[in-house]
């Protein structure tokens, strides 16, 4: 089943022997921290088992949104927004990225108030979101009709094309001296007088003094193979991208029912909470107790399903050395069969609402798997101080859906915390040691996962 069309990286063609930092991993957190360490004048190599950006960093929905933010992911959230502003510049390419406002419909009085709360965790950072009554919500969507009480407008969300941004930040990375590596994965880390002095990867090794870890949904794997524990799932969404539309909207909007975005050739990304499916895994029993709040919270937008996953897990070695093939080069990207019937459902509902998608045509479907852990929030952070972590490794995984919009921000904060650097904001709530220092792990309820 082939995935987006991304945008094209070149490859290095040769290892370097050494550098100062290995990035594991090239979705847009990991091209993010590759670019910002080579503009602080490290050596990095980035290591890909797959493509750049082919995975979920470029199967999302392709918002960019303060709104809907659990307030600890807040500020990594504003200064994200402010880098998106300039990373056009920044890349010397479009990365897409337009401020063209999201609107989040409420069907009844209830929701309304209780969209109230998201208004005023974004007043705290002088986000302009506010609540209008349905005709100005819907006043930029000309001849849609829904079934609304208001909505919250947000002018300051915005969005970007994921099958270019990783991408084109890669190329920034590898023009300031970076080394790209696809198709290489990167088997095991290894370690001298207690951290970090290089890695083993199918190709072969580099020597480095530092290793970040940003793998999306395979980041357990790689740290269970190391003995260090990271709670971390995976949900499958689908979307489909349509055909472009003559006179569409530019705004970004959410029912119920449904959810469109604009992309850059004039089509839409269609998607919706509703093709949310978790498949049940082998890992789903071993994490069980670490989950549960997040089960309660999320339970009815939980669609459980059981078949191919678990078996593809439940073959998946866990344990393996440097000379042997990892699990990273069995599967080079994760290509989920899209729920072809629920996505196509969403449109159908959306072609009822909203008659300029009456004869919009699909162009494409694809599904991607969210790496997604316990508290929804990002795991930003050393590994020193967990159990058998080790002083070099950094991970920056477990975006539960909100990684495309923090990518930029994210990729700083992981950078600042390889070099030592003052932090961008906080790391402190981003903390792999808070699954296991007896922190109170849990979302907060009416996150939206996108």
């Amino acid at each position: 089943m082939p995935g987006p069309r991304l945008d094209p990286v070149d490859n290095d063609p040769q290892l370097p022997a050494s550098v100062d930092v290995v990035v594991v991993g090239g979705g847009i957190i990991g091209a993010s921290a590759a670019l910002e360490l080579a503009e602080r004048g490290l050596r990095i190599a980035l290591c890909e088992k797959g493509e750049i950006g082919a995975e979920q960093s470029s199967r999302n929905w392709g918002w960019v949104r303060l709104s809907h933010r659990d307030p600890r992911e807040m500020p990594l959230m504003v200064e994200s927004v402010r880098l998106w502003k300039g990373l056009n510049d920044r890349v010397g390419a479009d990365t897409g990225y337009r401020q063209c406002g999201i609107t989040f419909t409420c069907a009844t009085d209830d929701d309304l108030a209780d969209m109230e709360k998201w208004v005023g965790y974004q007043k705290e950072y002088q986000i302009s979101a506010r609540i209008v009554p349905k005709d100005e919500a819907l006043a930029t969507f000309p001849g849609v009709n829904l079934p609304i009480r208001g909505a919250m407008v947000n002018p300051a969300d915005g969005r970007a094309e994921p099958q270019k941004a990783a991408p084109a930040i890669a190329r920034a990375a590898q023009r300031l001296g970076a080394t790209i590596h696809q198709g290489c994965a990167v088997r095991v880390v290894e370690t001298a007088a207690g951290r970090i002095c290089g890695v083993v990867t199918e190709a072969g090794k580099i020597a480095c003094s530092a290793v970040l870890l940003s793998g999306g949904a395979w980041s357990r794997l790689f740290l269970d193979n190391m003995g260090i524990y990271l709670p971390q799932l995976r949900m499958k969404n689908t979307v489909l991208r349509t055909s472009p539309i003559e006179g569409g909207p530019e705004g970004t909007l959410k029912f119920r029912d449904f959810t469109l975005r604009r992309r850059l050739d004039g089509g839409y990304t269609i998607a919706s909470v509703l093709s949310n499916k978790y498949e049940i895994t082998p890992d789903s029993f071993r994490l069980m107790k670490a989950f549960l709040p997040a089960m309660r919270n999320e339970w009815s937008e939980l669609h459980l399903s059981f078949g191919r996953q678990f078996f593809a897990e439940l073959g998946t070695g866990r344990r393996w050395t440097a000379q042997d093939r990892s699990p990273f080069e069995e599967t080079r990207i994760l290509d989920p069969v899209p729920d072809a019937q629920t996505v196509d459902a969403i449109l159908e509902n959306l072609r009822k609402a909203y008659p300029i998608f009456g004869d919009v045509t699909v162009e494409q479907r694809w599904a991607g798997f969210m790496d997604v852990v316990p508290d929804a929030i990002p795991v930003i952070s050393p590994t020193e101080g967990v159990e058998n972590g080790v002083p070099g490794l950094f991970v920056a995984t477990g975006f539960s859906g909100h990684g495309f919009g923090l990518g930029p921000a994210g990729g700083r904060l992981a950078a600042d915390l390889v070099v030592g650097s003052p932090p961008l904001v906080d790391p402190k709530a981003f903390r792999l040691s808070r699954f296991s220092d007896g922190s109170k792990i849990a979302p907060i309820s009416g996150v939206t996962r996108r």
